[in-house]
C-alpha cells in the first residue's frame, strides 16, 4: 500500500479548502476554547472592565436625568443623542467575544434590556391608522435653492396643516404662490408660517425671544384653526439653535425660549392645541421640559429629521394637547438640511 504523506493536500479544490479551514481552526483552538486561558483565569474572571462599561451604559440610559446640567449642559447633550448610546452594546459584545468573557456577556443584558424598554417601541412603531388631521412640519432652510420644489414635495402627502420655518423675504412669495391653491388660509409672522386647508382666525405673534434678542426676531405664531372637529389652537415655533463647543452644549437661549413657549401654552384657553416646530432638541432633552411636560410629545417614533444627509435626531416636532398623535414619519428630502416630518392626529372629543 502506498504511504500517504500527512502534510500532503488532497487534489480536489473542495478538499483543499476544507483541509486549510480545519488547520486554521486548529491553530486558533485556544481562542475557541472558553475554559481557563494561559493565565489560568476563567471566563467569569476575564473582562471585568467590559462588564463595568456595560453596567455604566445601562446606568446612563436608565438614569440620564441624574447627569448634571450645571456645567456645560452635558446632561442635555447626552439626552440629545440618547438612543445612540445603544450602539455600545454591539461594540462591547464583539469585545466580550474576543475576550471570551462570560461575565461581560451577562452584564450586557442590562443595557440591552434598558435600551429595549426605552426605545424598543419606537423601532416597532409604524402607521398608527386612522386620523382626523395630517400635519407637516418643516424647517425649509434659509438657503434652500428650490422653494417651489419644496412646496410641491410637502403638499404631496395631502396634509391639512403645513408649518414652515426659516422663511426668507425672497422665498416667502414663492411658498405663498405654490401653496395658495390647496391652502388658502395662512398665518405668517417673521420667519415662521402656517398654511391650512381650514379657516384661520385670531392670528397673533408668540413672543419667545430670549433676553438680549432684538424685536425683529420673530419665530412664533399662533392661530385658531376652525376644523370640522372643532376649533384648535395651532402654534408654530422655531427655538434658537444649539451648538456643541469645547465648553459643552450651548443650549441656554434655546432653554430660555422653551420656557417662554411653555408659559404661553399654559395660558392657552382652547383645550385643543397643536404645536408644530423646529425646537432644536429631542423629546428626551430636559431643556425642552417646559414644552414636553405640557404636551404629548409623540416620542414613540424615532423619525430622525436632522441632518437630512444622515439623520441622527428628531428636532422637528408635532405635539398636541387634548389630541392624539397616531404616528410620526419623515418625508423625502427637499432642498433643506432638515427632513420634513408628517404626523397623523386625532382630535379628542
Amino acid at each position: 500500500m502506498e504511504r500517504v504523506d500527512s502534510g500532503a493536500v488532497p487534489g480536489t479544490p473542495t478538499a483543499r479548502l476544507r483541509l486549510r479551514l480545519w488547520r486554521w481552526l486548529r491553530r486558533r483552538g485556544d481562542w475557541l476554547r472558553w475554559g481557563a486561558g494561559a493565565t489560568g483565569r476563567s471566563p467569569w474572571a476575564r473582562g471585568r472592565i467590559l462588564a463595568a462599561l456595560a453596567a455604566l451604559t445601562a446606568g446612563l440610559l436608565a438614569f440620564h436625568a441624574a447627569v448634571p446640567n450645571t456645567v456645560g449642559r452635558f446632561g442635555s447633550l447626552l439626552e440629545t443623542f440618547l438612543p445612540w448610546l445603544g450602539l455600545t452594546v454591539p461594540l462591547l459584545l464583539v469585545l466580550a467575544l474576543l475576550r471570551r468573557s462570560a461575565i461581560a456577556l451577562v452584564a450586557l443584558l442590562l443595557p440591552a434590556a434598558v435600551w429595549g424598554s426605552l426605545f424598543g417601541g419606537r423601532v416597532a412603531a409604524g402607521d398608527g391608522g386612522a386620523h382626523d388631521i395630517m400635519a407637516v412640519q418643516h424647517n425649509v432652510s434659509d438657503v434652500n435653492a428650490d422653494p417651489a420644489g419644496t412646496a410641491r414635495a410637502l403638499t404631496g402627502s395631502g396634509p391639512d396643516l403645513i408649518a414652515l420655518e426659516e422663511l426668507t423675504p425672497s422665498a416667502l412669495p414663492v411658498y405663498e404662490k405654490a401653496l395658495a391653491p390647496q391652502y388658502p388660509y395662512r398665518a405668517v409672522r417673521g420667519t415662521v408660517g402656517l398654511w391650512s386647508k381650514h379657516p384661520l382666525t385670531d392670528v397673533r405673534t408668540v413672543d419667545i425671544r430670549p433676553e438680549g434678542v432684538g424685536k425683529d426676531w420673530n419665530r412664533g405664531v399662533r392661530a385658531r384653526a376652525r376644523t370640522p372637529w372643532g376649533d384648535v389652537a395651532v402654534y408654530v415655533a422655531h427655538l434658537p439653535s444649539v451648538r456643541v463647543q469645547w465648553r459643552g452644549f450651548s443650549s441656554g437661549r434655546r432653554d430660555e425660549s422653551a420656557g417662554l413657549l411653555g408659559a404661553t401654552l399654559d395660558a392657552e384657553k382652547l383645550d385643543r392645541v397643536i404645536l408644530l416646530g423646529d425646537l432644536n432638541g429631542t423629546v428626551d432633552d430636559r431643556g425642552l421640559d417646559p414644552v414636553t411636560t405640557r404636551l404629548d410629545s409623540a416620542g414613540r417614533d424615532f423619525a430622525f429629521s436632522w441632518p437630512a444627509a444622515f439623520p441622527v435626531s428628531r428636532i422637528d416636532h408635532v405635539m398636541t394637547r387634548s389630541a392624539t398623535v397616531t404616528h410620526v414619519r419623515t418625508l423625502p428630502a427637499t432642498g433643506s438640511d432638515h427632513l420634513p416630518v408628517a404626523a397623523g392626529l386625532t382630535l379628542n372629543p
